[in-house]
């Protein structure tokens, strides 16, 4: 399997490695358990807004299928690989079966730089790869949802592009969609707000007032800005924020509503002058209570892992943290741990309910899908803090204890295809 070869897929293997180990699984059952059910790679030819034709790469990976369709969301970088893809839908798999959702971890990507796409090419982008993976999805086959440089309007191209090709509107295919188009109330916020409820259950477990506590935030995209917001309106003092142009600092906390504005005039953090500037490396070591990585996976390494200065560290972002720093964490008891799969999993629970919604043709409010929302990350937050209690285990590997341990359950149990 060496096409998946890449620091974030091995990375991810070696996760999964040592909780086989704990978990005792047969070593003939873990390649199957492991890599992925299926990926494509394709082609991705557009017409640029000058005339020229550029060929960009996309790909689609489907970890497994063995509790129904697969699930996750597409991403636009310029560093998208296989590998990476293959690592996030891993990750999506165990994340599922955490949080009991009847879904396989799947993940997608095209190769670009969307800031420096004009809304045309985007369009084109997402309605080619549509195309060339059409095969691949459906409402009981694949859903894609919004990831790292997509958006509601991403989600709405990829449903028209299905729907035109099925000859009727199929809103179930992806989630993430606009409201108007059959999304979820409440999707677009939820892996932010699922990332505030869980820091204050970590808060209440380590007995923290939040509005005692400081928190900082790298990442400032949807999720991160969405998680400080909902830290803001607990009283928690928002102290650091980043985006790929660096950081800014400012110990008596930042106005977040300026911070949106200058967003909404820029579309980025450069040149905001309400703060000092720091950059991404140094606003990881800052001292504060709570510490939110939501940007790229790999921020938090052996080179700055014995240097952080956080009573929670909640990752928002996908494998932000190295199994390397996770053995320098392991050694730190007065760090809270939510780990990536726990932490984030609010997107995919209320894309789950979007597309319960769309396949019903049945609505419900924002506070109905909060509540239950609430109630899922509360159950998986449960029964990983109590597995990691009674087994002297890392919160991490309580979590991908529970979430793998289902998925080898259920692969037992349908058995194996000769």
């Amino acid at each position: 399997m060496d096409i998946y070869r890449h620091p974030t897929f091995d990375m991810a293997c070696a996760q999964f490695d040592r909780v086989a180990d704990l978990l005792g699984i047969d070593p003939l059952d873990r390649d199957r358990l492991k890599y992925p059910k299926r990926a494509l790679t394709v082609a991705v030819p557009v017409r640029m807004d000058d005339g020229t034709v550029n060929v960009f790469t996309g790909f689609r990976v489907q970890h497994h299928l063995s509790l129904g369709p697969t699930k996750g969301g597409m991403r636009y970088h310029p560093d998208v690989a296989l590998g990476e893809v293959a690592a996030l839908a891993m990750w999506m798999s165990w994340k599922c079966a955490l949080t009991g959702l009847p879904y396989g971890g799947a993940k997608g990507g095209v190769t670009c730089d969307p800031r420096r796409l004009s809304i045309n090419e985007l369009e084109g982008i997402t309605r080619r790869f549509t195309q060339e993976i059409i095969s691949f999805i459906g409402q009981q086959i694949d859903i894609p949802a919004p990831d790292v440089g997509t958006n509601e309007q991403t989600m709405a191209w990829m449903m028209d592009t299905y729907s035109i090709h099925t000859g009727h509107s199929v809103p179930g295919v992806v989630t993430g969609k606009p409201v108007s188009l059959g999304g979820s109330q409440g999707r677009r916020e939820a892996t932010g707000r699922g990332v505030g409820f869980l820091v204050g259950r970590a808060m209440e477990a380590l007995k923290l007032k939040p509005q005692d506590c400081t928190a900082v935030v790298q990442g400032f995209g949807n999720v991160g800005s969405v998680t400080a917001s909902s830290l803001a309106h607990f009283g928690t003092k928002i102290i650091a924020i980043s985006d790929v142009d660096g950081g800014f600092y400012n110990a008596n906390g930042l106005d977040l509503a300026l911070v949106d504005r200058h967003l909404a005039q820029h579309r980025s953090l450069a040149g905001f002058t309400e703060a000092d500037r720091i950059t991404n490396e140094e606003l990881l070591l800052l001292p504060c209570d709570v510490l939110v990585p939501a940007a790229l996976e790999r921020q938090i390494t052996e080179k700055n892992a014995a240097q952080i200065q956080c009573r929670i560290l909640a990752e928002a972002a996908n494998g932000p943290t190295t199994p390397e720093a996770d053995a320098i964490l392991d050694q730190r008891p007065e760090i809270f741990l939510i780990p990536d799969i726990l932490c984030n999993a609010g997107g995919v629970v209320v894309s789950y309910f979007e597309w319960v919604q769309d396949l019903q043709s049945f609505f419900w409010d924002e506070a109905e899908v909060m509540g239950k929302l609430y109630r899922i990350l509360e159950t998986a937050f449960k029964q990983t803090t109590t597995l990691a209690r009674a087994r002297g285990l890392s919160m991490r590997t309580a979590a991908l204890s529970l979430g793998i341990q289902r998925v080898h359950e259920a692969k037992k149990l349908r058995g194996l295809f000769p």
